[in-house]
């Protein structure tokens, strides 16, 4: 069955079409890896799945906690807010974290916009950032980080809330190597032990070999690749 749905995307920006026609399926607990060249549209796939952009036509949908069938291209502005904040997770390409707040309070962000105590919130954080292996820098601000430490704070910050689906736009295209393969592992680790799927923007071929399955984007539209692990 799956969790997440889209069929028949199209989305413009004036004369430029970024999806024409795609699709994708993603399974519950899943690592799909969406592939393809700058300007293929795999972002825009990723932001529309999410709720970020609405599809100019096709259809999303999403199967949430309760197992009830929500079609995104449906909801208003709110709901879709609500639910990218309680049952969804991002990582970016630059962590985009509030360079104001610590990095504990970064993680404990999105569990206090949805109305638990600072005392609990931050001991859930405090917990994510032991198993990111970051729990040094809670007390520091972004800006005093790592670009490999803050990419795993904002991981934590995507797992705290215990999201269905994570939705990480080339979440180490901005990292070395080493630092990348690192957030990688920690990503689809504790994705994997959670039962999280997770939606992988990506054009290098190391970081999808984490994935379960491809799925490549050329021209706005969509094809899957299945493979083994």
């Amino acid at each position: 069955m799956s969790l997440l749905r889209a069929e028949g995307l199209t989305k413009s920006f004036g004369r430029t079409h970024a999806l024409d026609g795609a699709g994708i399926t993603i399974r519950e607990g899943e690592v799909v890896a969406v592939m393809g060249p700058s300007g293929s549209g795999k972002s825009t796939l990723l932001h529309c799945l999410a709720g970020i952009l609405p599809p100019d036509s096709g259809t999303v949908h999403y199967r949430d906690h309760s197992g009830s069938d929500r079609e995104l291209t449906s909801m208003n502005d709110g709901e879709r807010s609500e639910l990218r904040r309680t049952e969804f997770g991002f990582v970016f390409q630059f962590g985009q974290l509030v360079p104001e707040l610590t990095c504990l309070e970064n993680v404990a962000l999105p569990l206090r916009l949805s109305g638990m105590k600072r005392k609990d919130a931050e001991r859930a954080a405090k917990d994510w950032m032991a198993r990111l292996e970051v729990d040094a820098v809670a007390d520091q601000r972004p800006g005093e980080t790592s670009g490999g430490q803050g990419q795993r704070v904002a991981v934590a910050r995507a797992l705290v809330t215990g999201p269905k689906v994570i939705f990480a736009d080339e979440p180490t295209g901005a990292l070395d190597s080493l630092n990348g393969e690192r957030v990688m592992h920690l990503l689809t680790t504790a994705a994997r032990e959670t039962g999280a799927a997770v939606v992988l923007v990506t054009h290098e071929p190391r970081v999808a070999a984490y994935s379960d399955r491809e799925v490549v984007v050329r021209d706005g539209r969509s094809r899957d690749v299945e493979f083994a692990r």
